[in-house]
């Protein structure tokens, strides 16, 4: 299958740095290659209980294209630390259930893929963090999200016993409805994992303390899990949105607002980062709440873009981790006068995390303020609040790293690599070349 060929091309590339490079360079060229084609035929059907649209294709890509990334950013990591084998088999495991969940069109692999995920990534944070406080971020996420998810399996036991069907295709032919409480066992699990306001505390810790892989796919893939649930579920149960859509908008509006007000006041690199994902999933939340049809567009846009966006952003602040062993911003500062290359890549970052055009960030926010002030009028005030304290965090990020007076740290290792600077271009290229066939995030159907 292709998600398993792809996750074990992964394992090729700790064969050495020439490898590296020549699989990256390939994988890049596939993208421009996809950029050249038509998806108006976008329905795919593998077998029985898989199949997909280009909702699922795309965000499997998605996953793959991290996957890689995330063999290229781990590389300085194992020159201090043991157990590589195991971290790279960890990383295919992690490719191969993302890939079924994605491709999943019955009700019950879609769960046990969507729990099973959290296995990988809970090696990933309690095995391979930094500080001993790991294992207790690493319980805290899983029993988190498990606790929250179990509701979902008992809703699933009440669809087979009202239609006698999981099949998500064959469920939405027969117009079925979810009404009242049962509704909120579905959404329940989905909110947890993307995360939304009042139940995010279990994601700035575990990216804390998780490796840069771990951190890299928890923002880039596992927080859209939660994304892409509420829009399987919401295709055939419309009636949710009549009841819940109001209440849902404003929580994600103002839960994003609020988060951006701690954005603000954080010194921890990893943890603005992390903290500035859960206001950029709230405004996902409320689009796909708001119930039209461009709000499910800019949803979408506003989820790729922003597993590419984050992952980059996590990647940079472990390149200075590596060197200064510190994520404190005030120690942090002054680097444009030691990477003044690695500046620029902090500036295109910050830029596209606060939503500036060319990236999609930009037309996403632009779809889901329309979508969502025509749901609801006064969210204006509120949308344009929080796009303005995005951008005043993502420059006090920028600037606080790169235009202070340094410190004066002691360098553990050298200047950037290539490679690093590859892993960069590698993020930002495809977040601002996806402009170029907008069709790819928005032509998709169900």
């Amino acid at each position: 299958m292709l998600g398993v060929g792809f996750s074990l091309l992964s394992l090729m590339m700790c064969l050495g740095e020439t490898w590296l490079v020549s699989v990256m360079m390939g994988l890049l060229s596939m993208v421009v290659l996809l950029m050249l084609g038509s998806w108006h035929l976008c329905l795919v059907k593998m077998s029985m209980g898989y199949g997909g649209d280009l909702l699922g294709m795309m965000l499997v890509m998605l996953s793959l294209w991290l996957l890689m990334l995330m063999v290229m950013a781990s590389e300085g990591m194992f020159f201090y630390m043991s157990g590589k084998k195991n971290f790279y088999g960890i990383m295919v495991m992690m490719g191969i259930l993302l890939s079924m969940f994605f491709w999943s069109e019955n009700m019950l692999m879609f769960y046990v893929y969507f729990e099973g995920v959290l296995i990988p990534i809970f090696l990933m944070v309690t095995g391979y963090g930094y500080q001993p406080e790991r294992l207790m971020a690493g319980l805290y996420m899983f029993f988190y999200t498990l606790f929250a998810s179990l509701p979902l399996l008992v809703g699933m036991m009440w669809f087979e016993e009202q239609w006698g069907c999981l099949s998500f295709q064959v469920i939405s032919l027969l117009e079925s409805e979810v009404y009242g409480w049962w509704s909120v066992t579905f959404m329940l699990a989905f909110l947890v994992k993307m995360p939304m306001y009042f139940v995010h505390l279990w994601l700035p810790s575990a990216h804390v303390e998780a490796p840069v892989a771990g951190s890299m796919i928890l923002a880039g893939v596992l927080l859209k899990l939660g994304g892409y649930g509420l829009y399987r579920f919401l295709f055939f149960s419309k009636s949710v949105i009549k009841m819940w859509g109001g209440y849902m908008v404003s929580v994600g509006l103002m839960g994003g607002l609020f988060v951006g007000l701690i954005c603000l006041v954080q010194i921890d690199l990893k943890s603005l980062i992390a903290y500035s994902s859960v206001a950029h999933m709230g405004l996902v939340m409320a689009a796909i709440f708001s119930g039209s049809w461009g709000g499910y567009q800019g949803g979408f846009m506003m989820m790729v873009a922003h597993g590419l966006c984050s992952s980059g952003l996590f990647c940079l602040a472990n390149i200075l981790y590596e060197r200064f062993s510190t994520r404190s911003m005030l120690l942090l500062s002054g680097m444009m006068g030691i990477f003044p290359g690695l500046s620029l890549w902090w500036f295109l970052f910050s830029t596209m995390n606060m939503a500036a055009p060319p990236g999609i960030n930009m037309f996403g926010e632009v779809m889901i303020l329309i979508s969502v002030v025509s749901f609801m009028w006064w969210s204006v005030l509120v949308m344009m609040g929080g796009m303005f304290i995005a951008g005043a965090y993502s420059l006090w990020m920028y600037s606080c790293i790169n235009h202070s007076e340094g410190w004066g740290l002691i360098m553990e290792e050298g200047m950037i690599l290539e490679r690093e600077y590859l892993l960069m271009f590698c993020h930002w290229f495809p977040l601002n070349l996806i402009i170029m066939k907008m069709d790819v995030v928005s032509l998709w159907v169900f």
